[in-house]
This record gives structure tokens, sequence and C-alpha cells, in this order.
């Protein structure tokens, strides 16, 4: 029995052991077959991945440099740009967390469907900005609601942000995305978010402002989703700039400027509610809600100038401020023009992109008979007390060149023509010293070459010669061409700059004074080369600019201060665009006013302050303004007299650098 039961147990076994046998035989089977299909059949596929599971350079953009003034305020600078990502893969049904999300922030219905688009086309783990340049209040009220945003992160960038906006947009600029015909190969330019400057000194120095880019090694796996990030190069921030301007005079400048001969009134006066509901009848754009109004002499609305203002520092050549209006606010491109708001500043016939103050190229009218009278003094064919007969035309041939008082101003000597304007006094220094004399002179005091500025698209203007008439237009000059350059007509072209370093050099005795907009505290001061000019021919010429304001028929009387208070010498200009026909003036059409906007003077103030010690230059020129007296010489007395106020109230000037290559 016991034999007959052993038997039974090894039979038991052997078939358990059997069963296990072939169980573990079919298990190693499978794996060895797996194996074979991993590393034989699939061994290709999987050589592949290995290959795309690498590690990746990821680049990160530095911090933007900055750009002061010369009191260290900032004119551009970054801020936090906080803006709310949703990652598809997170979020599960994006449409209800975006619907959940707007209860909280606002979201554009274009958005909403911009990002449901992306989620659909993109990989799921990729995230799609949903809103940026969120309020930090905004940003309290997601982070709060956090567990019912699944997907959703706030992440912070960088935004350009420029505090003055309009007012010094032409000496700042603007940074923009890269537009394909920029792409170098830098692949810092391929940034989604990277901005390069596109103007101003944003694009002077757009290299030095960039910075060096961040590096970090990041572990991606076959589909792109990063695994790992290891620690790498934190890049280098861009260079900051420190400019010359003085932004508070740089601000008050440009609102003076755009004001024009327009008065300010309260927008609850009587006058300023009938002019805003008659622009609103119109059609037209009323302008900020708050604030004064700005009204013409008809009582509408008054269109904001087109022009320039230049002020320098005589001693230092330093641009305290250099305005053009209208502007535009750069803040805008950061956050994105519309079709619309691109074709308005575009078709704007003011120009608001233009710098006028540099790149606009003007006649300059009157405020070029100083030089005219400097080159009858230095070449010894007058004095300041030669007299000219005015009876207000001089006939030259058959042809009659008038002067800007239809009667004219009888007998007159060198300073009473300067104070006066007289044309016909001009009219006969020209003829009488010849234009090759004129131009030496011009291009003397910095007229017809760039002065070399820290500013893109500065122009030359234009100083004419016989020689170059006959190059460029193949015609020989002609005497009447003299005349008309005597009273800075013709072909004569400067920019606001030229003629604020022409005044500068004047009133710092005959020193060529040099413009400089960047500051480095740390360089020299700069010694300005003397042009051996006669100190007393100097002293006739700033004198007649004094009579300008201070004399009783001086042609910016107008601006003359009363109570003693700052003295500026000065000299007005008014320059045709478009020549008045004798048929005009029988019939008595030669007003400004009589005229279209773009038919009317062009207005021009050049002057220094305070006169007895001068300190300050300033150019003017308001496009089409009308007459330099009533409408330029008024903004120059304005900013003037706020320069020197800045002046008196910060750190005390130096003096002036000692006077080099003078004549007695």
């Amino acid at each position: 029995m016991r034999r007959a039961s052993d038997q039974d147990s090894r039979r038991v076994f052997t078939r358990r052991a059997l069963l296990l046998g072939a169980g573990q035989l079919a298990l190693v089977g499978g794996l060895a077959g797996r194996l074979y299909y991993l590393q034989v059949v699939e061994a290709e596929r999987y050589r592949a991945l290995s290959r795309d599971n690498r590690f990746d350079l990821e680049l990160t953009p530095p911090a933007r440099g900055r750009i002061f003034d010369r009191n260290g305020l900032a004119l551009a600078g970054n801020r936090d740009n906080f803006r709310v990502e949703i990652v598809p893969e997170q979020a599960g049904d994006p449409a209800r967390v975006l619907a959940t999300l707007r209860r909280l922030v606002e979201v554009e219905d274009a958005e909403v469907e911009r990002v449901l688009r992306a989620a659909r086309r993109r990989r799921g783990f990729l995230p799609i900005a949903v809103v940026e340049n969120l309020s930090r209040a905004d940003i309290s009220r997601v982070a709060v609601n956090a567990p019912y945003l699944p997907g959703v992160r706030i992440e912070i960038g960088h935004s350009r942000e420029y505090p003055f906006a309009a007012s010094a947009v032409h000496v700042t600029g603007y940074v923009a995305p890269v537009s394909p015909s920029e792409l170098t190969g830098d692949p810092a330019l391929e940034l989604p978010d990277f901005r390069i400057g596109k103007s101003g000194i944003e694009k002077r120095y757009d290299l030095e402002m960039r910075g060096v880019c961040g590096r970090r090694r990041v572990e991606v796996n076959a589909v792109g989703r990063v695994v790992r990030a290891l620690p790498g190069d934190e890049g280098r921030p861009g260079r900051d700039i420190a400019l010359t301007v003085d932004a508070r005079l740089q601000a008050m400048a440009s609102a003076r400027l755009a004001l024009g001969a327009a008065e300010l009134v309260p927008r609850n006066d009587p006058r300023a509610r009938a002019a805003q509901r008659a622009a609103r009848r119109a059609g037209m754009d009323i302008g900020p809600e708050d604030g004064d109004v700005a009204l013409d002499a008809e009582g509408a609305l008054a269109t904001p100038e087109s022009g320039a203002a230049v002020v320098m520092d005589i001693h230092r050549g330093d641009i305290l401020a250099l305005a053009s209006t209208p502007g535009f606010d750069p803040n805008a491109f950061n956050r994105g023009l519309s079709p619309g708001d691109w074709e308005r500043v575009l078709s704007n016939p003011r120009s608001p992109m233009i710098n006028k103050a540099v790149s606009g190229q003007y006649p300059p009218g009157s405020t070029f008979k100083m030089l005219v009278c400097l080159a009858a003094l230095e070449a010894g064919i007058a004095t300041p007390e030669t007299e000219v007969t005015c009876e207000g035309h001089v006939e030259l041939g058959r042809q009659r060149f008038h002067c800007w008082a239809r009667h004219g101003h009888g007998a007159i000597d060198m300073l009473g023509a300067i104070e006066r304007s007289c044309d016909v006094y001009h009219y006969e220094m020209a003829r009488r010293v010849g234009i090759e004399r004129i131009a030496a002179m011009a291009r003397r005091f910095g007229l017809g070459a760039p002065l070399g500025v820290d500013l893109p698209g500065e122009r030359p203007g234009l100083v004419p010669t016989p020689d170059w008439k006959l190059a460029a237009r193949g015609e020989p000059w002609r005497t009447g061409e003299t005349l008309i350059a005597g009273i800075g007509q013709g072909f004569l072209l400067c920019t606001p700059l030229q003629l604020a370093a022409m005044t500068a050099r004047l009133a710092n005795r005959g020193r060529a004074a040099v413009p400089r907009l960047l500051r480095d505290p740390a360089a020299p001061e700069p010694v300005f080369e003397g042009m051996g000019l006669a100190s007393g021919h100097l002293d006739a010429v700033l004198e007649g600019m004094v009579r300008v304001v201070e004399g009783p028929r001086g042609t910016a009387r107008a601006i003359r201060d009363q109570d003693g208070g700052l003295r500026i010498a000065g000299k007005t200009g008014s320059v045709q665009v478009r020549r008045i026909t004798r048929a005009e003036r029988r019939a008595g059409k030669v007003r400004n006013e009589d005229r279209p906007w773009r038919h009317r003077d062009h207005a021009l103030f050049v002057g220094v302050a305070p006169a007895e010690a001068p300190r300050h230059a300033i150019a003017v020129v308001v496009e089409h303004g009308g007459s330099g007296g009533r409408v330029a010489a008024p903004i120059a007395r304005d900013i003037l007299v706020e320069a020197a106020r800045l002046d008196a109230a910060g750190v005390a000037p130096a003096g002036p650098p000692p006077p080099s290559g003078a004549r007695s």
C-alpha cells in the first residue's frame, strides 16, 4: 500500500514539474521573442528615438539696456509683463477652462478662438499664451482661483516701457518684433518675444543694448517634451545709455510746441464744451477726457502743431531737449498695433513718424540773415554802420524782389536791418558779398553737412554754390539766386538741429560748438575750436539779435519780458513754401490765414538766453505756422524760461571753456 502511494505521489510531482517547466519555457520563449522583436525587428526605430532623446541648447533673452536722461530719469526701461498661459493636455477641456478664466480677467472672443485653434494644431504639452500685460490685481485673482483652472499658469516676462511716451519718442525711438528682412542668422533674433530697435537711440545702439542671451541645456524626449533642465549661463544684460537730455524740459518743450498759438482752457469752460460738441458732430477725435482743452483762434479744437524744437547748452554742446511733433506712443508697439492704428499713423499729413529735428530740412529764412551780415563784415565789405535805403523792393533786370514791409524801411543800418528783418538790406549785402563767401560762412557754422549726433536719419541740409547747381541741375548760377539766398530762401536747406548749433556758435564767441546727445560722465569736458572770427563782428550781430526782442521795432518784441526777467536775444523767420503771385498781391491775398495749411509759411525762431551771458541756444520750427514772431518766438521764450528755471533749480552749471582762436 505504501509503495502504491509513493508511486502516485511521484506521478503527481512529475506532472506538476512538467507543467511548471513548460510554463517557464513559454515565459522565457516569450521574453526571448520580445527581445528579438525590439532589438532586431524594431532596432532602427528605437535607434532613431534614442538619438532624438537628447540634450538641446535653450536660449533665454537678456534684459535690454535702459535709457536715462541727464538726471537719471528713465526714458526707456523694462517692466514685468505678467501673462497667462494654458497647457492643453493639463487643462483637459480648454474651452471650459477658458470660460472660467474669462470670469476673472478680460479675454477677447478673438483671443479665445486663437487659443483653441492653437490647441488643436499644436502638441498638447506646449503652453499657449492667452493674455498679456495683466495687472497685479488680475494676476492675484487668477492665482487665488488656480484650483479651478487646470492647465493655467502665470509667467513673467519683460516688456519695454517708455514713461514719457510721445514726448520723447523721437529721441528714444521704439522697439518692435524682428522682421524677416532683419534676420541675420543670430538665433536670438528668432526668439518669439525678442525685440530690436527700430528708430532713435534704440536703433543707434541696438547691438549694445541687446545684451547676451542666457544659455541652458535641457533634456528633451523624442516628441520634444522637456524632461529636465540643467544649470547654464545666465547671459548678460544690455548696456544702459545715458543721454544729455533733460526729461522734464523735453516733455515741456514737446507739449508747448504741439500747442503752438492755441489757447488752453479748462474742460468745463463753455467754449471748450461747445468745441467738443462740434468736433463730435463732425466725427473728430476729441482726445483724452481729462485735462485742459486747446482751442484755436476760431474757438475750435486745435490740431497739434507740426514742427521741431532743439535746446543746446552752448558751452558743452549738450542737447537738453530735442522735440518733434506730432509724436506717437512707442508703448503701442509693445502691445501691438491694429491695422487701423498703423494706417492712421502713416496717413497723418503731419508725419508723426519723422524726427523733424534731425530729418526735417527747411529753408532757414530770416534766421540766416546774421550769417550774411557776418560774411559782409568779415570780408570788409560793410560795417555795422553801413546803410541801405529800403523802398519795399529792389529790382534786378526784369525781376522785382520784395521786402516783407510793403512800403519799405527807409534808410537802415545793419543792426536795424537785423532788428526789423529788412529783406532789401540783406538782398544788397548778399549781392555785394557773393554766394561763395556766404556759402563758406554757412559751412563754418555747421550748415550743409551732418553734425554727427547719435541719432539715425540725420539729414545734411544744403548750402548751394554755383558749382553745386551746375553739377546737380546743369544750369548756371544767377544773381537773383544770390539775393534769395541772402534772406535764407531758394535752395538753402537746414535742419532744426543745425540752426541750434549755428546759434550756439554765434553766442559762444565763435567757438565751433558740436551738439552731443550721449552723456559720458567720465569723458573730459569738450573744448571747442575757435572759428577765427573777429569779436567785434560777433558783438555787432549779437547786439542786432538783442534788438530783435528788446528793440522798439524788433520783430519779436512781443516776447520781451516787461518785468526785467529773462532777457532773450534771437531772430525770427517766416519762410514761404509757395511764391505769392503778382495777382495775389494785387488782390491782397497774402495773409497766411487766407491760404490752405500746406500753403502757409513756416514759422522759425532762433535765440539764446540769458542775452547778457548766453547759456542756452534754441531753434524752433513750426511747419506752416505762419509768422515767426507770433508763433515760433513765444514757443521759444516759454521753453527758454523753463530751461533757465530747471538750470537754477539743479546743480550750478560750470563756466564756459576758455576761448580759443578768436580775433579781436
